[in-house]
């Protein structure tokens, strides 16, 4: 399977380079596997942070170039360590040692391929957890098929109705018409959710959406696709932490929080449309 990273061609941007010859595309990822951080994370969703945290695994670089980035470090700085599929299998276990509620793949499309190798690797040596895909959206349906079998909860952002914005903000093209063809694919792979016990899900798909200030409207198209086009149980997440950082500062219309107005805005349209199953986020002023 690595050896596809020859004619790369995991994401849209299709940037076709050979990767194990060192060369670096769009996402500048080459044959190496990087990993900046592995940790246990209490702030996720509910149901996937639950008492004892998730286990994300950031991976290095991304296929987006956002400017508000919260991890723009690790996603545009190439921050992270290089290490080996077998390390990676073992940092899988060694979430589930200590104590994590699912393994969370953080920003993975890049290293499908050695993710699924380390995924091998450590299911035969005892991994149950279950495996949690964090993707920005920018999706190809041929990778989300790939991981048949290896992911159970699919978490994609749903960022753009408008490839204007897209284009502005992230630096990319025809964002929503990839994301929103992903996520059917990911819906139709994974089936409606599932939940334990202890409300923990372990199956399913939640779409994400950060409110953008002084773009409400795209937030609206966003919520209305989904309520026309996503089966009715389709969990949502909507995100309103959106704070300035990085090259968002250069910019006028998001060099800014929300404000209580946009927020309350955002919220009864959310209300109006009657999505049975989601978490809207509470706007916290500092």
């Amino acid at each position: 399977m690595i050896e596809k990273l020859k004619e790369c061609k995991l994401c849209p941007l299709e940037c076709r380079v050979n990767r194990l010859e060192g060369k670096k595309g769009g996402c500048h990822c080459d044959d190496k596997l990087r990993v900046a951080l592995a940790s246990l994370h209490y702030y996720e969703e509910p149901c996937i942070s639950g008492k004892n945290g998730s286990g994300t695994v950031f991976f290095t670089n991304c296929n987006m170039k956002c400017k508000y980035c919260q991890n723009y470090e690790i996603s545009q700085m190439e921050k992270g360590k290089e290490i080996s599929i077998e390390h990676l299998a073992e940092i899988f276990l060694n979430q589930q040692k200590r104590g994590a509620h699912n393994i969370n793949l953080v920003t993975p499309t890049s290293y499908t391929y050695q993710i699924i190798e380390a995924l091998k690797i450590a299911k035969k040596q005892g991994l149950t957890l279950p495996i949690i895909y964090n993707t920005n959206g920018y999706e190809k349906q041929e990778t989300i098929d790939l991981l048949k079998g290896y992911i159970d909860v699919y978490l994609p952002d749903l960022k753009y109705y408008s490839e204007k914005i897209a284009k502005k903000y992230s630096g990319i093209e025809h964002y929503f018409e990839y994301a929103t063809k992903a996520i059917k694919r990911m819906y139709k792979q994974v089936g409606s959710y599932q939940f334990n016990e202890q409300g923990m899900i372990q199956k399913g798909v939640i779409i994400r959406h950060l409110v953008l200030p002084n773009h409400i409207l795209n937030t609206k198209h966003i919520l209305k696709w989904i309520k026309d086009n996503m089966p009715q149980d389709i969990y949502v997440s909507v995100m309103a932490q959106y704070f300035p950082t990085y090259k968002a500062k250069e910019d006028l219309l998001i060099n800014r929080k929300l404000t209580q107005k946009e927020y309350k805005e955002v919220e009864e349209y959310l209300y109006s449309l009657n999505l049975e199953n989601g978490y809207i986020q509470e706007l916290r002023r500092t």
